[in-house]
């Protein structure tokens, strides 16, 4: 693509700078706006009355819409404080296919002693309308050995499911980055590869745009650049512009390669000895 927009991530606030990205051309919108749960982020955009914070949600949210494909999807990372709110504006404008969970795995220790610890995010799956693009062989898991071994009759062999594995459920158990880990940058908030990564290739197709509105520590490009996607985004913070641009810099470490559809095998016979 030859587009001056493509593939770059604008230090800019996305409000403004939508006006770069042509209508109808983005296949995914992927991202993580601030919570307004007070963090700092090096400006007041987490730090919003109620009032303000659904106001301006609402406006981005009409603001990128129409830059999304027809058949295009859109993921939001949420807080539950405030998914139920989000979650109706977006229901008025788009068809809503799922509610995830985020299990971060955070471990049982410290929290609340006034209600119950939270430990989940909350995402959002909506699709501008019924054909919309979804791979579900990309994210497939796999089965264990145990498992296919205890599925070894003949009724099972060459079963598409067994040989490339299950569809994703609506709760995803997957560790938040602590600071040790060698994926963390200098960002509060930053999300993992693998879930990203699992939004990009089950709705994104090869060589598709991703728009994400709020870069943060850029996860969303890089991601795209590993698994053959490309990418636009924006940032408000200099600082994690920098972090975007030094990560996007090092060396690329691609994902891992699609699974081969498996050949179906011949049943065996009736008559064969078991």
């Amino acid at each position: 693509m030859t587009d001056t927009w493509i593939n770059q991530v604008f230090c800019e606030d996305a409000l403004a700078g939508l006006a770069r990205i042509p209508d109808a051309s983005i296949d995914l919108i992927l991202t993580d706006p601030p919570y307004n749960l007070g963090k700092d982020y090096g400006n007041a955009s987490d730090q919003q009355t109620v009032d303000e914070y659904l106001r301006w949600t609402e406006q981005w949210i009409d603001a990128a819409l129409p830059k999304l494909k027809p058949n295009g999807s859109l993921y939001i990372f949420l807080t539950w404080r405030f998914s139920p709110e989000i979650f109706v504006m977006l229901k008025k404008r788009m068809m809503m296919m799922n509610e995830i969970i985020w299990d971060r795995r955070v471990p049982s220790m410290g929290g609340s002693v006034r209600s119950y610890s939270s430990v989940h995010d909350t995402i959002g799956f909506f699709v501008g309308r019924k054909d919309y693009y979804f791979d579900l062989d990309a994210v497939r898991i796999p089965y264990d050995a145990e498992t296919k071994k205890a599925r070894s009759r003949s009724i099972f062999i060459g079963a598409k499911w067994l040989e490339m594995g299950y569809n994703p459920k609506d709760l995803w158990s997957v560790s938040r980055l602590h600071r040790e880990h060698p994926e963390r940058a200098d960002h509060p908030t930053q999300k993992p590869l693998e879930i990203i990564e699992r939004m990009l290739r089950a709705s994104c197709p090869p060589d598709g745009v991703v728009l994400d509105l709020f870069m943060g520590s850029g996860t969303t490009a890089i991601a795209a650049k590993r698994n053959g996607r490309n990418y636009v985004g924006f940032e408000l913070n200099p600082e994690y512009c920098a972090i975007i641009n030094q990560r996007l810099a090092m060396p690329e470490v691609p994902a891992p390669p699609p699974k081969k559809k498996p050949v179906p095998r011949a049943k065996r016979s009736s008559t064969a000895n078991s």
